[in-house]
């Protein structure tokens, strides 16, 4: 009978036979009934175990009694070695109760010998069944991966928001602190807060990766000080035998992103690296100009190791969520530097094979060559009791913009919900200036300034939004005009912004 089903591809059938004419007399048939097929034969437990190491069979067809071996034992091995495998008894003493008993055991199915013409449908059955099987399960755990990813997504997004309302007052303390006294030292001090809140804050923006990709382009950066910045760091982390190599081979390289995504995207590869690398070897940092394309210049950076390399199934998975070679390792890491290269409008290439290292290729806009220079910071001029309306349900951020403000010399009245505010316009004067979180959870800003529009507020408003978060144009009311300060706020950043909007 030739089997009309849809083609199965070459298969690979190992024969437990002890017979090499009921062997060949198996394989005809299998041939004859239109499968395309090669096969191994073996007679022991030894050679059983070496062909599914080696043959890797989609299919064990096996004789239940053998002179010194089994079909029970081979069947045994079979579900120890490789447990996806099908395995179907083919004998000639095979009874009702052992039959029975086989499938009990695991076998998927017994065919007898001296009735071999359910053997070829039997086997085309029994593969296809098991490969639904294992892509029944690989479905399955790309689900489950899915399933924790959003988990992971959404306790990320929570953190990142707790972590900036924490870090909040390191931006805004720095100043406050540089107003009240002209020790350099104290200076120094404060700009070091800064410098740490800012950092922090931007770690937390890079936890939401996994939720919304990474930031915007936000810096400036040359990529002489980026590499220098990395050697730096990795200077406690490479082991004498693995020699560091960095290299920056066209001046003026230069791209739009975020330095401390990428400073984790680079020492996240360069990590890798390194381990990839156990008997030591060169770790090469390359950057230079990758010519032009549509009008815009592009870099190349290559991070390259003599390492162990990887094979081509690995590689296909390898920016997988949670796909790891590790240990230890959570398979999220290159995951996440994907996501940052692609959110600063470039690319990550990899190419490796076994035994001759790796190189991961990142290619990023450069968008202009030249150098930037810092804006001149100017002076803000100082409030003349202006009446200015807080709305913020952060505690802390409230506390220290109403004592920011009210030191540049505006009178500050603070409310910790939306019902509050309202409250104090009722019973009080109408405000120069309302500041409202947009991000308020019991009366958002543009439902906040729709109500205060209606109690006959026609002042500005400044809304205090996140970087990724926007304001709808419909959302705002007529009659107020809005001013957008985005968080983390900075208290330079805050008092220009209020000057600017009372003007």
């Amino acid at each position: 009978m030739v089997l009309t089903a849809h083609a199965l591809g070459p298969l690979r059938i190992l024969l437990v036979e002890d017979s090499p004419e009921d062997a060949e007399l198996m394989s005809e048939q299998i041939l004859d009934a239109g499968l395309e097929a090669r096969f191994e034969r073996v007679e022991s437990a030894g050679e059983l175990r070496q062909a599914l190491a080696g043959f890797l069979p989609d299919i064990v067809l096996s004789d239940l009694s053998m002179p010194g071996f089994s079909g029970d034992e081979a069947l045994r091995i079979v579900r120890e070695s490789a447990p996806d495998v099908p395995f179907i008894f083919v004998s000639g003493t095979m009874g009702e109760d052992n039959a029975v008993e086989a499938l009990q055991k695991g076998a998927n199915d017994y065919i007898i010998k001296h009735q071999p013409a359910r053997l070829p449908s039997a086997v085309a059955r029994a593969v296809r069944e098991a490969r639904s099987a294992v892509e029944r399960m690989r479905v399955e755990t790309e689900l489950m991966r899915a399933q924790r990813l959003e988990s992971l997504s959404l306790l990320a997004a929570g953190l990142s928001h707790d972590l900036r309302n924490i870090l909040q007052p390191l931006l805004i303390m720095p100043d406050l602190l540089k107003a009240r006294t002209q020790d350099p030292q104290l200076h120094h001090l404060a700009d070091v807060i800064a410098e740490c809140g800012r950092r922090g804050h931007e770690m937390a923006e890079s936890m939401l990766s996994f939720v919304r990709g990474s930031r915007k382009p936000s810096e400036h950066i040359r990529i002489d000080d980026l590499f220098q910045a990395v050697a730096l760091l990795l200077r406690s982390s490479v082991p004498d035998a693995v020699t560091l190599d960095v290299q920056v081979q066209d001046e003026g390289l230069a791209v739009d992103a975020n330095s401390t995504e990428l400073q984790q995207v680079l020492l996240n590869l360069a990590l890798n690296a390194i381990q990839a690398m156990p008997d030591g070897g060169r770790l090469s940092l390359v950057a230079r100009h990758d010519g032009q394309r549509e009008g815009v210049d592009w870099m190349r950076i290559a991070v390259a190791d003599e390492g162990i390399g990887m094979d081509a199934d690995t590689l296909s998975h390898l920016f997988n969520p949670f796909f790891t070679t590790k240990a230890e390792g959570t398979g999220l890491g290159l995951m996440s530097c994907k996501r940052i290269v692609e959110g600063a409008g470039g690319s990550i290439q990899v190419s490796s094979q076994p035994g001759q290292g790796s190189c991961f290729e990142l290619h990023l806009p450069m968008h202009d060559r030249a150098d930037r220079s810092e804006p001149v910071e100017q002076l803000v001029a100082l409030g003349s009791g202006q009446s200015i309306l807080v709305v913020d349900g952060e505690a802390t951020r409230l506390s220290l913009l109403g004592n920011a403000l009210s030191s540049q010399g505006y009178q500050l009245q603070l409310a910790s919900d939306g019902p509050a505010a309202l409250r104090w316009m009722q019973q009080e004067a109408m405000p120069a200036l309302v500041i409202a979180d947009a991000g308020s959870r019991l009366l958002p800003a543009s439902q906040l300034l729709g109500e205060m529009a209606a109690l006959g507020y026609r002042g500005p408003a400044l809304v205090l939004e996140e970087a990724h978060v926007e304001m709808p144009a419909d959302d705002i009311p007529q009659g107020i005009q809005v001013h957008v300060l985005r968080k983390p706020l900075q208290m330079q950043q805050v008092f220009r912004a209020v000057a600017e909007a009372l003007a």
